[in-house]
């Protein structure tokens, strides 16, 4: 399996790469974009990525996502499970980070220490868990030391050994605790924790997305 993981890897490789070379464009882009890779994060839960993607996208072009009513927000989350609470959580997020026309997050996102980072998104930003804190940290170019604890992910590491079974849920320090394992694992077949992520996913999905 390990042989098989790392033939795909370098297959794969430059196509990884350029991705991971997009997301970190993004930290360097504007604060609205950064925001906006926020609310696509918002978004995933239970929900396919690429119809989160269109829903962010459709709101930025109708200028509904730094100033829409919630109503319009929702309307926009079209194929996104539960709409409702994540059109709320936009909302609460973009109270928490828009000022007038003005997107101030850069202040919360430390690059020398994207652990802390990930914990204040946590526990100040409604609708993300630490996964979809890893998420939107690995999405603006900090996700090299980070898990993304998705079903393709804990499904390729249980098919590795690396764990029994799919957890059912993951509290914060199970979280840490797998994501301690996957990292070990990343160091001994000499794959990045980011690259490794997206090449699970594309295993998976036979996409390198996001």
């Amino acid at each position: 399996m390990k042989k098989t993981l790392f033939s795909e890897y370098i297959k794969k490789k430059k196509r990884i790469k350029d991705r991971l070379k997009d997301f970190r464009k993004v930290w360097t882009g504007t604060e609205k974009r950064i925001f906006s890779e926020l609310c696509f994060c918002i978004c995933t839960p239970q929900s396919k990525a690429v119809v989160c993607d269109r829903a962010v996208m459709f709101l930025e072009k109708k200028g509904l996502l730094l100033k829409g009513a919630l109503r319009d927000v929702r309307n926009e989350l079209k194929g996104v499970r539960f709409p409702n609470n994540k059109a709320k959580y936009i909302v609460e997020a973009r109270e928490l980070f828009v000022k007038g026309n003005r997107v101030n997050i850069k202040t919360e996102i430390d690059p020398e220490d994207i652990i802390k980072t990930r914990e204040w998104f946590v526990s100040n930003v409604r609708g993300i868990g630490f996964k979809e804190a890893s998420h939107f940290l690995r999405n603006i170019g900090f996700g090299k030391d980070l898990a993304i604890f998705d079903v393709h992910i804990l499904r390729n590491m249980v098919r590795l050994g690396l764990i029994d079974e799919e957890p059912k849920s993951l509290t914060g320090k199970r979280y840490m605790f797998l994501e301690n394992r996957l990292r070990v694992f990343s160091k001994e077949i000499k794959i990045p924790m980011d690259e490794l992520d997206l090449l699970f996913w594309s295993n998976e999905t036979g996409k390198v997305f996001k």
